[in-house]
């Protein structure tokens, strides 16, 4: 019975990236012996157990057989047989099927991962990588984060998957997974033109902007600016197909219903009120701030100091005095009145 560090935290440790979670691949042993030890039993698809005292995942070494579509259609066979060659030539990438003797600390690398760390290429291990749709989104994620080519041969794979049609069992919430990950890199563009190059990108986001120069902000900001393009229908419809999170659809939606008003060259105080109240500006002062950032972003000529002002100048309205002050028919006409004058006054 041996245990191995694997994966990502050997791929990190190599780049010289904080290391923090270290998965362990054990060889050799059985769930009887694991339990026998202290382990704790945890994985339901395979076995998988936490360290008695670090609590650190330990997965018995295993292989896996493509048995049905999509990511779920394996039959996972985890045996003492099993060696650690085994059990890392069914990894995705060859930079994640290294692994480290944490006693000697000796690189197992059969697959020249650590070659391809030094080219920064993300490179299949075997012709397995095509059995699992969810390969294509992480590899387009491993480009966002490290910046790195997809090898030619993985690209030519994973245009097959599309055009096989075993892309299409991607599940949503998968998909959603690897994707907001991704588009929350720092190389977040380079994730949109690996699934442009592979095809995916067509099916899975139909009618976005992938040609942006760069994504920055929160995620939501990224979203809006990716969504840019579409109208709100648009917009709620990929939300939908993506199964984004709320406050992520949501900046995007009111980036797109508030679109023709944000941009307006020369608003009337009165549409900047319109401005701010459809964009729920004073309720969500935080969220107005993303949406004005979006708008910098995705229009480099928009000047937001117009709008910053105005809303700036409403804030000096007190609308809880005037709601104390009026009848309640008469307090939301009253409310906008005083912030109207606000703001004509500020221009």
């Amino acid at each position: 019975m041996k245990a191995y560090v694997v994966g990502g935290a050997v791929r990190d440790e190599l780049l010289g990236l904080p290391v923090r979670d270290r998965d362990y691949v054990v060889v050799g042993a059985t769930p009887e012996e694991m339990e026998a030890k202290g382990f704790r039993p945890v994985g339901r698809d395979f076995p998988v157990f936490l360290h008695p005292q670090t609590h650190e995942e330990y997965a018995l070494a295993r292989t896996e057989r493509k048995s049905a579509r999509g990511y779920k259609g394996f039959t996972v066979h985890a045996a003492p047989d099993v060696t650690l060659e085994d059990d890392l030539r069914r990894r995705d990438l060859t930079i994640n099927a290294m692994a480290k003797d944490p006693q000697t600390g000796a690189l197992i690398d059969p697959f020249g991962g650590q070659a391809d760390l030094d080219r920064r290429v993300l490179r299949h291990v075997s012709e397995a990588f095509t059995e699992d749709p969810v390969r294509i989104l992480r590899v387009a994620r491993f480009a966002a984060r490290f910046g790195f080519d997809v090898h030619p041969s993985t690209l030519e794979l994973m245009r097959s998957m599309v055009a096989s049609g075993e892309a299409d069992y991607l599940v949503a919430e998968r998909v959603w997974q690897e994707f907001a990950k991704g588009l929350a890199e720092a190389h977040a563009r380079k994730m949109l033109e690996v699934l442009q190059a592979c095809g995916l990108q067509q099916k899975l986001l139909p009618g976005v902007d992938t040609g942006r120069a760069s994504y920055e902000g929160s995620l939501p900001v990224r979203f809006a600016l990716l969504t840019w393009p579409l109208d709100a229908t648009g917009v709620e419809a990929l939300a939908e197909r993506l199964k984004a999170p709320n406050e992520v659809r949501d900046l995007a939606a009111t980036a797109a219903r508030q679109r023709g008003l944000l941009m307006k060259p020369a608003s009337s105080p009165a549409e900047l009120l319109e401005l701010l109240k459809g964009a729920d500006a004073f309720r969500r002062p935080d969220r107005f701030a993303e949406l004005l950032q979006a708008a910098r972003l995705a229009e480099p000529g928009f000047d937001a100091r117009r709008i910053e002002a105005a809303l700036r100048a409403t804030q000096s309205v007190d609308a809880a005095a005037i709601a104390k002050a009026s009848a309640p028919a008469d307090v939301a006409r009253r409310i906008d009145a005083a912030r109207l004058a606000a703001i004509a006054g500020a221009a």
